[in-house]
């Protein structure tokens, strides 16, 4: 399959005719398998290295149009200490913020080791020309993005211009410089898994570096089967070029029950070697004050009240 994909995108018609060669999805099997490993149970000692891992995964975000320099300065000092009264709790991975306050974020984390995340190529519709996006993403890189989250333009894929999409990641890509690229799918508008597959394969041919679910703005987000899905895409990916790529689900994962969840598909789906902030990110603002909760608990046998932690 190595060599058969140099050619992969000669073409539209090379394009279509891999993708859609790609083996169908079994959508039963998918749900089943994802439901099952979802009644997994992890005990205590166990819980307490997965709450802190998941933490430890969270890309922090705020990506609305009221957003302002101060709450990003907010978000990114409890990206650096989620829990002010206990300096044990990890940082989170990544603070993820529009082009325009990506120097305002990296101001606030200087070399605290948090990355900053810029969305970019006109979030989250899509809708843009390439040099708009190219612009966009190159902007966000002059101000100190570490990572681009982009979108790609849904209405092209299931169109079936595969190329389009193909030459629009791979000139984000090489806008991005030194920075990473994620490549958000918007699995909810794609509507079968067999396109979840499709388009996970062709982020990752044009030089993603993670594949993600979701803007958080569509609904059915980070579901566990489109996951998994995608998990499966970037296992048989390193097996057919030897390039790993990263996952990101995002979108609709609100509990420390959710984001343990995501781990057990992580470990039985594509191995422990994925379980590393590098390979695997949560997009969750709204998940990280649960797993304090949660960690709080395992640590003192109580809860603090919701209104413990700060809200982002």
């Amino acid at each position: 399959m190595t060599t058969s994909l140099a050619d992969v995108a000669s073409s539209n018609v090379a394009l279509r005719n891999f993708l859609h060669g790609l083996p169908g999805v079994d959508r039963v099997g998918a749900d089943q398998r994802a439901a099952m490993l979802g009644t997994r149970s992890i005990k205590t000692t166990a819980k307490a290295w997965a709450v802190d891992l998941a933490i430890r995964m969270v890309d922090l975000t705020t990506l609305e149009g009221a957003d302002t320099p101060g709450k990003v300065r907010a978000m990114c000092a409890k990206a650096v200490r989620p829990d002010p009264s206990d300096p044990s709790v990890p940082k989170v991975a990544a603070v993820c913020v529009y082009p325009d306050l990506v120097a305002q974020a990296v101001g606030a984390l200087g070399g605290s080791g948090v990355k900053v995340a810029s969305v970019a190529t006109a979030f989250p519709s899509g809708r843009s020309s390439l040099d708009v996006k190219v612009a966009e993403t190159a902007f966000a890189v002059s101000a100190g993005a570490d990572e681009i989250d982009m979108v790609i333009d849904r209405g092209a894929f299931l169109s079936g211009d595969y190329l389009k999409v193909f030459e629009e990641i791979a000139a984000v890509k090489a806008a991005c410089g030194e920075a990473h690229l994620k490549v958000i799918l918007e699995t909810g508008e794609l509507a079968t898994y067999d396109n979840v597959r499709r388009a996970s394969w062709l982020a990752m041919l044009a030089g993603g570096d993670f594949v993600k679910t979701s803007t958080g703005k569509v609904q059915p987000a980070a579901t566990l089967p489109v996951t998994l899905v995608m998990l499966e895409a970037v296992r048989d990916f390193l097996s057919a070029t030897g390039r790993k790529v990263g996952v990101k689900p995002a979108g609709g994962i609100r509990t420390t029950k959710d984001a343990i969840k995501m781990l057990v598909l992580v470990n039985e789906t594509v191995g422990e070697g994925w379980l590393d902030p590098d390979w695997f990110r949560l997009g969750a603002s709204s998940v990280l004050n649960d797993l304090l909760m949660q960690r709080q608990k395992l640590a003192t046998g109580r809860y603090a009240g919701p209104d413990y932690f700060t809200l982002d």
